[in-house]
């Protein structure tokens, strides 16, 4: 699973122990300057207050999912939010508790939020950091200042997945890990056709995995639009829908792969949905593989994405520059040819 989204975080009321001010080292041996929490005299400066004493931030963050055991905190296997948790709690000197990390998902994130208790007035610093304390397979691409509404995860206005599917007879070694194999020529046509039917408001319990102690979710779902797309043997899916339940993406995948084997009519989609049980979707299609799925974007209102008043500019990283060095000859060398 690769995705990319936004992440938010946010903090609890001021304590007596904020982050410490200096240099934190970095994973390829650099140093990074992180900026002290304002005196208190200057907390009126930062405008990106959310409750009192409260500063969220947003992170749109992009990352291979190979390694991962999904998005959802958990400390082993190691998960993409244990890691930037990690990373933020050493860059903030605040613990997971306290940084409230909340993923635009619950198992896949692009985009997420954190809180801290004391502001930011410059965001180069804390990006450069946190993104120097990443593992390489992650990468925080967009810090700001968030709105006191703004959530990761219930502000979503809409998701897009792509799930790569390499219809050719030999696999691609370069698509190996980033798209699923299928050496039986797929109909795209039948495939496209059978696609439209899940366009609209449907309830998708049939196409939902279980499970355990998670918070009951409502199965209806609206999807906007479903397209397969052939880019020479790559065949690529898009779906985007307002929410999508636990593996939805991957199970109504696996049964357009057995229309476009030719196994299944297209008409068998309102079939399956009609039936509203998980079974009747089991006895078709097995589950496809998660390493041709891709979350490529969380959408949100752009009134929702617009910083508060007076917050301190977007970070989109720091880009470096080599200063111009002026060569020195001595006028004593010389050359023979």
């Amino acid at each position: 699973m690769l995705g990319l989204g936004t992440l938010r975080f946010a903090s609890p009321p001021p304590r007596a122990a904020a982050a410490t001010a200096g240099d934190i080292s970095l994973g390829n041996g650099d140093h990074c300057a992180v900026p002290p929490p304002p005196e208190d005299g200057d907390v009126d400066k930062a405008r990106t207050e959310t409750t009192k004493g409260s500063y969220r931030w947003r992170m749109v963050i992009a990352y291979d999912g190979t390694k991962f055991k999904g998005w959802q905190y958990q400390p082993s296997p190691p998960t993409i939010q244990c890691s930037i948790e990690n990373a933020l709690t050493c860059v903030t000197k605040l613990n997971r508790k306290e940084l409230c990390l909340v993923g635009a998902g619950r198992t896949d994130t692009g985009v997420a939020h954190f809180t801290t208790p004391f502001p930011y007035y410059c965001l180069d610093n804390i990006h450069s950091a946190i993104n120097g304390l990443l593992p390489h397979e992650i990468r925080v691409r967009e810090i700001s200042a968030a709105r006191p509404e703004f959530h990761a995860r219930t502000s979503t206005k809409s998701k897009i997945y792509h799930y790569k599917i390499y219809n050719g007879a030999v696999m691609d070694p370069f698509h190996n890990l980033y798209a699923y194999h299928c050496a039986h020529k797929l109909n795209s046509q039948a495939m496209q056709e059978a696609a439209k039917h899940f366009v609209g408001i449907h309830d998708y319990t049939s196409f939902a995995n279980a499970v355990h102690n998670d918070r009951v979710r409502s199965p209806i779902k609206k999807i906007v639009r479903f397209d397969v797309i052939e880019m020479g043997a790559l065949l690529q899916l898009e779906v985007e829908g307002t929410g999508f339940l636990y593996r939805q993406v991957r199970n109504m995948v696996a049964l357009l792969l057995q229309v476009g084997r030719e196994a299944l009519p297209p008409d068998i989609v309102p079939k399956i949905i009609a039936a509203k049980d998980r079974r009747e979707l089991a006895k078709v299609a097995l589950l496809a593989p998660p390493h041709g799925l891709y979350l490529m974007s969380v959408n949100y209102d752009k009134e929702m994405l617009k910083p508060p008043e007076g917050a301190p500019p977007i970070s989109f990283g720091r880009t470096h520059q080599i200063s111009r060095l002026e060569m020195w000859y001595p006028s004593f060398l010389s050359f023979a040819y």
